[in-house]
């Protein structure tokens, strides 16, 4: 049986062990991809959606982003973050707050409009939810954005934003060669998406 991501629960008893984890690549391989989106000034607004156990926030603080909000609905997980900022960077600057990515415009501690959503495989967790949760996400993190805003999203899927109701244009900026068992393996990529808001 598949593992019940889209449920707290779930979440709540990984987390109750799990000290650091990287879903599908290590952040510096995402990093990659979203250097392009990043402010040189450092003045952007980061959402980082189900910040979990990554050390995503730690790369971005690295690249000069000042202003960055580490959501994920189990506060565990946020505990973690927490101490993998204070060990990697010696103190801890970015925010955190709990909230479910299905419900961003009531959960966000205020109403807040970011320039860049990220996500790292949190919109496929969603996903198992079903299409109307993953709609609700996608309609949260439109609702988010500032004018000229940006999501980018990690995802195992090559299909994952093919939906006639999503608010955003879609389109391909990497992708990451999964591991092969053997050479003879077919090749398989995780995908990074940027999408901009229609």
């Amino acid at each position: 049986m598949p593992a019940d991501f889209e449920k707290q629960s779930y979440w709540h008893d990984r987390f109750a062990s799990e000290t650091a984890f990287e879903w599908l690549a290590p952040s510096a391989t995402f990093i990659s991809f979203l250097e392009p989106y990043l402010s040189v000034s450092g003045d952007q607004r980061v959402l980082n959606l189900g910040s979990g156990t990554s050390d995503l926030h730690v790369h971005l603080r690295e690249k000069g982003s000042a202003d960055v909000t580490n959501i994920d609905y189990e506060p565990l997980a946020l505990g973690r973050g927490r101490e993998i900022e204070k060990r990697l960077c010696g103190d801890v600057r970015t925010k955190y707050a709990v909230a479910d990515v299905t419900r961003l415009r009531a959960d966000l501690p205020a109403p807040s409009a970011f320039d860049l959503v990220l996500d790292k495989s949190t919109v496929d967790a969603v996903s198992c939810g079903g299409e109307a949760a993953f709609l609700a996400m996608a309609r949260g993190v439109r609702q988010c954005l500032a004018p000229g805003g940006l999501w980018i999203s990690l995802s195992y899927s090559a299909a994952r934003f093919d939906l006639e109701e999503l608010p955003f244009d879609v389109r391909v900026i990497g992708k990451v060669p999964t591991p092969k068992a053997k050479v003879t393996d077919p090749d398989v990529y995780y995908w990074c998406y940027l999408l901009r808001p229609r």
